[in-house]
């Protein structure tokens, strides 16, 4: 099997899989498949872009066309592999391919994935709503537990549901946009 052959098969076999949930990026219950070969850091991992915008390239290197450009600071993303100073990388609609490694940030985000989701002040239905969020808003994470994620956007912060959240745990991506060969 080929290089790409070996990474498009971890891909769909990381996709399957449904990891607990924890803001740190490697909980003590979570066995990596694999470590980097680069980093030593696990694979897959969440990692977040650190500029406002970014090319994604076919393959590891600038000779390689760009497929897709992100355009958002802070967007979640999953590190699938590691080559060089490249990092394949995996947004929430599956869409990817490789990105140099100095765009990454080891800053943890979420994208928010209900409509008006709301922040409480304690990790508890009940608790006071201090603030709402849309879908599709990029939020920092700070912690998650029992089901709950503390996250912060625009100056207010609070806890929400983490299943109303993108980019806690490495669940299967909506689609498959991945680029061709990439």
């Amino acid at each position: 099997m080929t290089r790409l052959g070996r990474i498009g098969a971890l891909v769909v076999t990381i996709l399957a899989l449904a990891v607990p949930a924890a803001a740190q990026e490697n909980p003590p219950q979570f066995q990596p498949l694999q470590v980097g070969a680069e980093t030593g850091l696990p694979l897959p991992r969440f990692v977040s872009m650190k500029t406002s915008e970014a090319n994604i390239r076919r393959g590891p290197s600038l000779t390689h066309r760009v497929d897709w450009v992100f355009r958002h600071q802070g967007l979640p993303l999953i590190v699938t592999a590691e080559y060089g100073h490249w990092r394949r990388v995996v947004d929430r609609d599956g869409v990817g391919g490789w990105i140099h490694y100095a765009l990454l940030s080891g800053t943890r985000t979420v994208i928010v994935d209900t409509d008006m989701a709301e922040l409480h002040a304690r990790p508890d239905l009940t608790a006071p709503v201090r603030a709402e969020a849309e879908r599709n808003v990029i939020a920092r994470l700070d912690e998650c537990a029992d089901g709950w994620c503390r996250i912060r956007a625009g100056g207010r912060k609070g806890w929400v549901p983490q299943d109303q959240l993108w980019g806690v745990t490495l669940e299967p991506v909506r689609t498959a946009a991945v680029a061709p060969g990439g």
